[in-house]
């Protein structure tokens, strides 16, 4: 049950689930249930509730590859195949056998071909030197960000406990105070109606004396005649 304040927008929750018995009762989930339903049938939203947000822009991280790549996703398309055509060696073709040119392009693609393979041998060295203090130095970074994390992780836990606690303390208070008055009500009530009874028996016997009262005065008069 809740009950609205006078703040508009704020409601007060008077239930305490930590002290309220009867959650387990035959038919009261079902009907808890019932409850939810109804009021989700009924309800709808006056307002929209992420209007003060900007509206997101789920391209901004995009890159032009990433985007053709969606647009061919989106096409149904197959992905290219590996083009191999950089490392390739083609000698000149049979009409140009005899061309000097032709041939001095194939000598400068060839020569590319092995500067370039140079340096990756080269970064392979490089790797195989280096590679492995800068690959412990990434892990310790992470097992430190991993740490930092367990340990907000902990306290977000310890904060929700906390909560959890402070808020089973404050209902079984709460419900031990509820009960308290409950018990004072109820003695209350009893006493008022022993008191209603003691004052309806003191008109009953206070009618019938001055009944009797009453009898015994003609009594007399009859006999004084």
């Amino acid at each position: 049950m809740a009950g609205t304040s006078s703040v508009a927008g704020e409601v007060f929750v008077d239930a305490l689930p930590y002290f309220d018995q009867g959650y387990d009762a035959a038919g009261v989930r079902e009907a808890a249930a019932a409850l939810v339903e109804e009021e989700t049938r009924r309800y709808r939203p006056t307002k929209n509730y992420l209007s003060y947000l900007p509206t997101p822009d789920f391209s901004a991280f995009e890159t032009e590859i990433m985007r053709n790549e969606f647009e061919r996703l989106a096409a149904r398309q197959p992905m290219e195949l590996l083009s191999m055509k950089r490392y390739e060696l083609p000698a000149p073709s049979s009409g140009q056998k005899n061309d000097i040119t032709a041939w001095q392009d194939c000598v400068n693609n060839s020569m590319a071909q092995l500067e370039h393979q140079a340096v990756r041998i080269e970064n392979l060295e490089l790797m195989a030197e280096y590679g492995t203090n800068a690959w412990k130095v990434s892990n310790d970074n992470l097992a430190f960000m991993i740490e930092n994390a367990q340990k907000e992780l902990q306290k977000v836990r310890k904060q929700i406990q906390d909560l959890n606690w402070q808020r089973k303390n404050d209902q079984l208070t709460a419900g031990a105070k509820l009960r308290e008055l409950e018990s004072t009500w109820v003695s209350l009530v009893s006493k008022n109606y022993e008191i209603e009874r003691a004052i309806v028996q003191l008109e009953n016997d206070v009618t019938q004396l001055r009944q009797q009262q009453g009898e015994e005065n003609k009594e007399n008069i009859r006999q004084d005649f």
